[in-house]
This record gives C-alpha cells, sequence and structure tokens, in this order.
C-alpha cells in the first residue's frame, strides 16, 4: 500500500471483497438481477443466430469511421437512458422526501434514498449526462458526418478513432460496475476539495470517478486530434475552407477546445489521485494545498467544455434548418465567425463558477463581462437561424420539430445565462435549482439538436427514413415533460431551493416537486415512444427507403453519395464546386452525372487491437480503483507490448479493384432506380465548366444531362 486505508487491503485482491458487492441492497440487487437476465438473453440471441462472427468482423474490429460513430451513438443512448434512470430517482427522492412527517423506507428516513445513496446518484447523473451522454452522441456524428460532408474516404488515422472509441466504452463499463462493485464518488460530478480527499471519502467511490474521467478524457483527446487532422488533410479537391459545411466548422471550434481543455482536466485529476494514492497534499489547505487550485483547474477544462458540447448542436441546427426551409444558410461567414468567436471566449469565464468566493469586485466584473460576450456570436446564430426560415419554403417534419425545439430551449438557456452572468444575481441565486435549471436547458438544447440530427441524418446511414408519427409524438411528450420538470424548477430557485437536497424541510415547495415528478412521468412517456419510433421504423423500413438525397432539399455533401453509405464513402472523389454542392448540382441538373471509369482505392484493414486495448484499459481502471497493485502492473505491460507490437506491425491495408468497385457502385444505382424516390429538380441549364469529379479525362459538361432514372444503370458517356 501507498498509503493508509481505512479498512482491509490484501496483496491479491487489494480492497476487493464481498462486503464490497450490495447484495442486500432492496433496490441493487434487484437490478443486478434484471441486468444479468438482459445479458444473458442478448448472449443467448447472439448464440442462437450465429452472429459472433458477424459481430467481431463487421462492428467490434471495424475502422469504418461511419459505424463506430454508430456505436459512439449506441453508447451515448445507452448511458443517456442511464442517466434519466438517475433523474428520475433523484426527482422521486425529492417529492417523497418532503417535511419532517414524511415517511421513510429501505433505511432512509425519509424518502427511500439514504444521503449517501442519493449524493452517489446526484454525481453520477451528472458525470454520465456530460460526459458519456452528451459527449459520445456528438463525437458519434462528427465521426459519421464530417468524413462525408469534406468528401473523405476515412478518418485521417481509423485506428485512433477505433481506440477513441474503445477507451469511451472502457470508461462507460467503468461506471456502470460502480453500480454493483463498491459505490460511486458521493462529491457531485465536478468534485469539491477536499471532500474527495481521501481522509474525507476513504472508499472507492472517488477513485471510480477519477478514472471514468481520465478515460473520457484520454479518449476524447485522441478523437479531436483525429477530427482536426482529418478536416485539415483530407478535404476533396475544391472543398476549400470557404465551402465547408457549419457543421465542419462547428466540429473545427469543438475540438480545437478538447484539444486544449481535456488535457487540463486529466492534469487536475491526476493531481486529486496524487493525493489519494502517493499522500500528496496539493489540495489539502492544513498541510500546504490550495482548496481553491482544484476549482481553478476544472473549471478551466469545465466551462470551455460546455461549448465543446454546444458547438456541434449548433452546427446540426445549421445544416437541418436550411435543408428544410429550402434556403441556403444565412450570413454563412458570420456563423463561421461566430463558432471561433465562441470557442474564444469560452476561456476567459470559468470564474464565473464561483463568483461567490470572495474575488473581489474587479475580477468579479471581468468575468461577469466575459460572460456576457458569449451571448454577442450566440445571438448572431440565432438570428441567422431566424432569417434562414423567414419567406423560406418550411417543411415541419420531426427533424424540423426537434430544431426548432432546440432554438427555443437556446433561448431560455441564453437569457437566464445572462442573468446568471450578472454577480449580483448570482449572488443571491447561487448553488440554487435556478442554476440547475439554466444548466439543463442548455443541455436539452443539445439533446433536443441530438434527436433532430438522429432523424436527419438516420436515412443517410441506414438507408431508410424513421417513423414520422412517433417521431412527432416522442417530440410533443419530451416537450410536455421539459416544461413540466424545469419550469417549476425555474420558480423553485427564486424560491431558494438549494440543489443536491435529499430531504425537503419546506413543505411550501411540495406542489411544484410533485408537478416536476409528473413532468417525469411524461419523459418516461417519450422514452416508450422512443423505443416504438425504434420498432415501427425497423419494422417498416422496405417501405421507406430512399435514395442517396433523402429529404429532396439537402445541401451539403453528404447527400451525393448513397444511403446507405458505402464503407468507401466515395467511389470517385467529387469536385466540389459551391458551398452547397448537392444543392447546387441539382439546381444545374447534374446530381445524377456519374464517373465514365473507376479506378482501385486503398482502405484500411480492420483491427482486433483497439477493442483489445480498451478492455485492458478498463481492467487497469479497476485495478487502480480497488488498488490491485499486481493486477494494474500486468494490464499496464499488457498495454504496452500491444502497443509496441500494433506499431511494428502497421497496416498495410488493402486495395478495391476499379472492377469491385464498379459492379458495388452499379448495384447502388439499381437499388435507387428500384425505390424511385429520388428528389430530383431540374434547374435552369448546367453552367459552363461545370465539373462534377476531379478527373482530367472527363470533359467539362455542355449539356443538360439526362434525368431519366433508367439513366443510373449506366455511366454517363
Amino acid at each position: 500500500m501507498l498509503v493508509d486505508l481505512a479498512g482491509g487491503w490484501n496483496p491479491m485482491l487489494g480492497r476487493l471483497a464481498w462486503s464490497q458487492i450490495p447484495y442486500d441492497n432492496p433496490i441493487l440487487a434487484p437490478l443486478f438481477v434484471v441486468v444479468v437476465i438482459g445479458a444473458v438473453l442478448v448472449l443467448g440471441l447472439i448464440t442462437y443466430y450465429g452472429k459472433w462472427t458477424y459481430l467481431w468482423k463487421e462492428w467490434l474490429t471495424t475502422v469504418d469511421h461511419k459505424k463506430l460513430g454508430v456505436m459512439y451513438i449506441l453508447i451515448g443512448l445507452v448511458m443517456l437512458f442511464r442517466g434519466f434512470i438517475d433523474g428520475l430517482m433523484i426527482r422521486t427522492q425529492q417529492a417523497w422526501a418532503v417535511g419532517p412527517h414524511s415517511s421513510g423506507v429501505f433505511g432512509a428516513t425519509h424518502g427511500y434514498l439514504t444521503p449517501f445513496h442519493f449524493g452517489q446518484i446526484y454525481s453520477a447523473h451528472g458525470v454520465i449526462m456530460i460526459l458519456l451522454a452528451a459527449t459520445p452522441l456528438l463525437v458519434g456524428f462528427m465521426n459519421i458526418i464530417v468524413p462525408i460532408q469534406i468528401g473523405a474516404r476515412d478518418m485521417a488515422y481509423p485506428y485512433l478513432n477505433a481506440l477513441g472509441l474503445w477507451f469511451t466504452a472502457a470508461a462507460g463499463a467503468l461506471i456502470m460496475i460502480s453500480l454493483f462493485v463498491g459505490d460511486f464518488a458521493h462529491n457531485g460530478w465536478f468534485g469539491y476539495a477536499p471532500i474527495f480527499e481521501l481522509q474525507y471519502s476513504p472508499g472507492v467511490g472517488v477513485d471510480y470517478w477519477i478514472w471514468t474521467m481520465e478515460l473520457l478524457a484520454l479518449g476524447t483527446t485522441l478523437g479531436g486530434i483525429n477530427i482536426l487532422a482529418t478536416i485539415v488533410k483530407m478535404r476533396a479537391p475544391g472543398m476549400t475552407w470557404g465551402r465547408l459545411p457549419i457543421f465542419v466548422w462547428a466540429s473545427i471550434a469543438s475540438n480545437v477546445i478538447a484539444l486544449t481543455s481535456f488535457p487540463a482536466l486529466q492534469v487536475a485529476l491526476a493531481l486529486v489521485a496524487a493525493d489519494r494514492y502517493l499522500g500528496s497534499h496539493f489540495f489539502t489547505a492544513g498541510l500546504g494545498g490550495n482548496l481553491m487550485l482544484y476549482t481553478n483547474l476544472f473549471w478551466i477544462w469545465g466551462h470551455p467544455e460546455v461549448y465543446f458540447v454546444i458547438l456541434p448542436a449548433f452546427g446540426m441546427m445549421s445544416e437541418i434548418f436550411p435543408t428544410f426551409s429550402e434556403k441556403p444558410l444565412f450570413g454563412y461567414m458570420t456563423m463561421v465567425l461566430a463558432s471561433m468567436a465562441i470557442a474564444g471566449v469560452s476561456w476567459l469565464v470559468w470564474l464565473h463558477h464561483f463568483f461567490t468566493m470572495g474575488a473581489g469586485p474587479y475580477v468579479n466584473s471581468a468575468f461577469s463581462v466575459a460572460t456576457m460576450l458569449v451571448g454577442i456570436p450566440t445571438g448572431v446564430k440565432v438570428f441567422n437561424w431566424a432569417f434562414t426560415m423567414y419567406r423560406g419554403r418550411l417543411t415541419f417534419n420531426a427533424a424540423m420539430l426537434w430544431a426548432i425545439g432546440a432554438l427555443f430551449l437556446l433561448l431560455v438557456g441564453g437569457l437566464t445565462g445572462m442573468m446568471l452572468a450578472v454577480p449580483a444575481i448570482n449572488y443571491m441565486v447561487h448553488n440554487s435549482v435556478f442554476v440547475v435549471a439554466h444548466f439543463h436547458s442548455m443541455l436539452l438544447t443539445i439533446v433536443y439538436a441530438i434527436f433532430a440530427s438522429v432523424i436527419y441524418w438516420f436515412p443517410k446511414v441506414f438507408g431508410f427514413k424513421l417513423n414520422e408519427f412517433w417521431a412527432k409524438t416522442m417530440f410533443w411528450l419530451f416537450s410536455a415533460g421539459t416544461a413540466l420538470v424545469f419550469v417549476p424548477m425555474y420558480m423553485l430557485g427564486f424560491m431558494g431551493m438549494t440543489r443536491r437536497l435529499d430531504y425537503v424541510f419546506n413543505t411550501a415547495w411540495h406542489p411544484y416537486l410533485l408537478v416536476m415528478e409528473f413532468g417525469i412521468v411524461v419523459y418516461t412517456l417519450s422514452v416508450l415512444a422512443f423505443f416504438a419510433l425504434l420498432y415501427v421504423s425497423v419494422r417498416d423500413r422496405a417501405s421507406n427507403q430512399v435514395g442517396a438525397d433523402a429529404w429532396g432539399t439537402s445541401r451539403s455533401l453528404e447527400w451525393l453519395t448513397h444511403s446507405p453509405v458505402p464503407f468507401y464513402n466515395f467511389a470517385v472523389l467529387p469536385h466540389i464546386n459551391a458551398r452547397d454542392e448537392v444543392a447546387w448540382r441539382r439546381d444545374n441538373g447534374i446530381d445524377h452525372v456519374q464517373p465514365d471509369h473507376y479506378e482501385d482505392i486503398h482502405m484500411p484493414n480492420n483491427t482486433g487491437v483497439a477493442i483489445v486495448l480498451g478492455g485492458l484499459t478498463f481492467v487497469l481502471g479497476f485495478a487502480l480503483v480497488w488498488r490491485i497493485w499486481w493486477l494494474c502492473a500486468l494490464s499496464l505491460l499488457a498495454i504496452i507490448a500491444l502497443v509496441i507490437y500494433r506499431s511494428f506491425k502497421g497496416d498495410p491495408g488493402y486495395i478495391i479493384t476499379a472492377a469491385e468497385l464498379e459492379q458495388m457502385e452499379q448495384e447502388a444505382m439499381r437499388r435507387e432506380a428500384r425505390i424511385g424516390k429520388q428528389q430530383h429538380r431540374v434547374g435552369g441549364g448546367v453552367l459552363g465548366e461545370a465539373i462534377a469529379y476531379e478527373r482530367s479525362d472527363l470533359p467539362p459538361l455542355a449539356s443538360q444531362p439526362s434525368s431519366s432514372v433508367e439513366g443510373l444503370d449506366h455511366h454517363r458517356s
């Protein structure tokens, strides 16, 4: 042992013992049984249908950016559901445990959760929703969409992309196993010094928190490097910086933040680990440490991270509004500048998280002004979206409704954020549920944008649309739940209710808490609607298949390739002629032009190294949590050996021959011809010297190509 520990420790199992498994917990024990039964059923079905080989070859070892993105999104959706369950438990506890005469069960004096268990749920809810739900969902969309929006065949570093996914999966597994082996942290998702010090939190909960967030930070940093390198180096011919889609610009701004801020989080957590494992005192005030050092380090990452997750959502909205307004995005250049301005200002606002610490009027004023500055580029985006929709041919399908909902919540969250930027107001509502409601308004902006994007890009990835009825039903139920939960929360904040209350002493707050609980019930109905949406859509997929341009009014380059996107994305890299390339081709009648011949292309091989490294990092994290030093050493040596092996082995890749490409392309075009749903519209003539593909042997178009469906079955001569 490196430091003195409360409780037992042995060389073989470290701190792990049977007493650390909550088999007598009336909530966790039944949940464990349900999880085990569910896992056995899933594994049994995979075995029964003989899908293990398929899963291993096509998904678990893939380096295809689209499949990796889908798995990111699956992780995010699973963790979003887990985080929602935590939120349901929090709201139920607070609605139940009101006043001194409220009853208690399961060992709780009031409600059904003990204060320690409530603290764990509160902490896990924050970590999961921000870092394991929102972040993987957004990174998943960036993985899928950015390469095909810039005309690339894959990410710059496909293997690194897979590593980022499996490190994220390892972090998710680590926080999930804390449900059943040991405990999770009770010090909030952001941590409090010195509460996370070993003497105040002697259990393993803080250790789970440290290594979960370290793995997440590592995976997100690798992803940031990859996305930036892809955008800089792999754009298609003609894809200049001024022609990049806004979602790509938002991804640039977001990943610049990730690349520069997540290392600060890793440093802060490493110092906490040093205090707990090595006996240092970076954050122990009585022994030369500084409590505020951690708070500054954490929020130097924490507030830029807020914009790391909101900027991709802004990019998603900037793609959806023009498509369903049938207009170009208003103010393209100002949108680009606004994205980069938000990324820059995000570094100047972290201290508004602790206005009440007594920094003085000059410091508070400086950070107040910096916080308000964020409202300027954000306001530019709001007005540009409004002007995009103004006098457009608006289509209020489900994706558009979700995007408009995101815009409305952005206004609510942004205006309340401006209120909190005033130090005098912040002093009054600091640490109240008003702040929680504001923060959730911003995060729900992201959630709305994500569901809008799921509906919008789902046909591009899977080749068929989601069911409109259930998508709209989910939207209205989710919106009703949002209003019922967070409008009372804003009111309770003004009434003085602080956050993290496992017991609510003021009975006057009870009606508002009951309304919030009813809102949670409505949220639950929206979750059921989401499952119905998936079931009905998959059941009716044959009747909802789409061609390359699923919506008929799409504008950016991803809608040029087939739906679903082939693993090579583009058989021949297209030449980019305009900012809205697909809309430009459609208006000029060249959206169905095909190359006259193909060439061999090089693609990366799948690899099992990434998933094995992910598994080893999970083992290393688990061993560090329980201080099983021999397992730490063994897993670390295995990681190093595997990295060295991969470095020497490399990946020569494989070649798709021109004949194979032609065969696959012809098959895809025949499928699209059978579907017969291309929203092809003939424009007013072809511009002179228009180029469809960057090849010298393809002459410039001089006449309108045929728009007939049968023209898809042969190449342009």
